[in-house]
């Protein structure tokens, strides 16, 4: 069995900000987004706790590559209804943050928002889901592109490369079956290791750089805190759902008790009433009310 590696949230928290380890980050990035990704900085980002007790239900990493876009990566590990509407904001608050006072629309930079979520966000049984922009003609339905001019001013192909994109990867679906590289790396989201026929760029360097048993004794010390922290975290969660099917369950057999009595009624009500009893007399025999039963 391969090697257990560090968790990718943690590696985000901890490890993968020190310039060393910008490739895997970077390999990453290139294997999700399609194309070559260095890395030219890591920026701070406030929504990043760093207390070493943290629980970390979310964490995340903003990067800034060679071409100046920002990529702001997300490690949800618990369910959380408004995510969309927070990936949304995250993106809005990026491109306000990084437009200096006066400058033109035209330096808005591109960003990209990747999220790697360990809940079942919104239904879909794909892995992974990615959103960009595209205006579509009404009537026509035909594209809505760049004009010359703005493809040479803005050195962009489709209106898409200016707004956002939006990368979901929803770990739990993902079948353990890696079919391509990006596929490998999926893997190693969800297992936390690394098999030896990996290719997927990064991954040579997360291997060896991101082995538990690599890390100082504190380092250890404080990523098993944190696995413990997780694992309670997720027990907590688990009970709370098992109680609450529990108690699903036992309010819904009630609810069938008394569905059933009151058929019963109903059915007897309405034999009496073919029968040509009379409706007082069906009353106080069933306990339905006259209008209930003028209604059979």
């Amino acid at each position: 069995m391969p090697p257990t590696h560090i968790r990718f949230d943690w590696a985000i928290k901890k490890l993968l900000r020190n310039k060393a380890n910008h490739v895997v980050l970077a390999g990453f990035l290139s294997e999700l987004l399609g194309k070559q990704i260095k890395i030219q900085s890591i920026l701070e980002s406030e929504s990043n706790p760093q207390a070493e007790d943290d629980k970390l239900n979310r964490v995340d990493i903003l990067a800034e590559n060679d071409q100046g876009e920002l990529i702001l990566i997300e490690v949800q590990n618990n369910t959380e209804q408004d995510y969309f509407h927070r990936m949304l904001y995250g993106t809005a608050k990026l491109i306000t943050d990084f437009l200096e006072k006066g400058e033109p629309y035209g330096k808005v930079k591109k960003v990209y928002s990747v999220n790697v979520v360990y809940f079942s966000l919104g239904q879909g049984d794909d892995y992974i889901y990615q959103g960009k922009l595209d205006f579509r003609g009404l009537h026509l339905e035909d594209s809505l592109v760049p004009s010359i001019k703005q493809k040479k001013l803005f050195n962009i192909q489709e209106v898409s490369e200016i707004f956002p994109e939006y990368y979901v990867i929803k770990v739990n679906n993902f079948n353990d079956v890696a079919k391509n590289t990006l596929d490998e790396w999926i893997y190693f989201l969800k297992r936390s290791q690394i098999k030896e026929e990996f290719t997927a760029q990064g991954l040579a360097e997360a291997k060896e750089n991101l082995l538990v048993d690599s890390l100082s004794e504190e380092e250890r010390a404080n990523y098993l805190r944190y696995m413990e922290n997780r694992r309670y975290e997720v027990s907590i969660i688990e009970s709370s759902r098992s109680e609450g099917r529990l108690e699903g369950l036992e309010e819904g057999i009630k609810e069938g008790i008394e569905q059933g009595k009151q058929q019963e009624k109903i059915n007897m009500a309405r034999t009496l009433k073919y029968k040509g009893i009379d409706i007082e007399t069906i009353t106080e025999v069933t306990g339905l009310t006259k209008i209930e039963i003028e209604q059979l």
